[in-house]
């Protein structure tokens, strides 16, 4: 398991765009890593996902169009680019990491992904 650490959430209006970047602690080439999300009262969701190893990525419908998620693998790092920001899309944010291989939409379930970090929070205002 990796060290995972978030930045970058904030307060924007809607319309506005924001950047997550997450640092592991080692190396995440041949891992799957992910953005999941949670609003206060709701479950968390994933968001999106990448496969480091060749760069496969997935994403949930509601924001497909919208966010990019990317990797840089020489500085450890997973990316969010989040643009054209909602008030539906407040709420904390997480990256995660796993080894193993993810068959499906097993990509979306936070509890497949051992590496989890501490998260930061993005509120969208109207």
């Amino acid at each position: 398991q990796v060290q995972l650490v978030e930045s970058g959430g904030g307060s924007v209006q809607a319309g506005g765009s924001l950047r997550l970047s997450c640092i592991a602690s080692g190396y995440i080439y041949n891992t799957y890593m992910g953005w999941f999300r949670q609003a206060p009262g709701k479950e968390r969701e994933g968001v999106a996902a990448i496969y480091t190893r060749n760069g496969n990525t997935y994403y949930v419908d509601s924001v497909k169009g919208r966010f990019t998620i990317s990797q840089d693998n020489a500085k450890r790092t997973l990316y969010l680019q989040m643009n054209s920001l909602k008030p539906e899309d407040t709420a904390m944010y997480y990256c995660a990491a796993e080894q193993r291989q993810l068959y499906g939409d097993a990509w979306e379930r936070p509890y497949e992904f051992r590496s989890r970090g501490q998260g930061t929070q993005v509120t969208v205002s109207s």
